[in-house]
């Protein structure tokens, strides 16, 4: 299943608007990122466990959207959208809600069929 933040897929043609689609995330801090962060926060730079709990909440979000898009009968999902919040006591929680359309496309003249 192809994501794309485009509201189209290059190369291929939409044929069946399937559903809007979310995912979701909520990643909290241990107390040792939470001081690394805070720590970045006074001295500058940049906090590799924040960074880390993000990617790790992106990578769990788009793979729920790959799965819910399949289970659909959906080969791709557009207009993808990553919206990122802190939330708790402290903005200790990362929350992480990703969304798009399944869509079912077809490749126009010479496109390969999507991955």
């Amino acid at each position: 299943v192809q994501l794309t933040t485009a509201s189209s897929l290059a190369g291929f043609r939409v044929v069946q608007t399937v559903d809007v689609i979310t995912a979701e995330a909520v990643m909290g801090m241990s107390i040792f990122g939470d001081l690394a962060a805070s720590l970045a926060d006074v001295f500058g730079g940049r906090s590799e466990s924040t960074q880390q709990i993000l990617r790790e909440a992106r990578r769990s979000c788009l793979w729920q959207l790959r799965a819910e898009a399949a289970s659909l009968g959906a080969n791709a999902v557009i207009a993808l959208r990553l919206d990122y919040s802190a939330m708790g006591s402290n903005n200790s929680m990362l929350f992480l809600v990703a969304s798009g359309t399944a869509v079912r496309v077809v490749p126009e003249a010479g496109a390969p069929e999507p991955a």
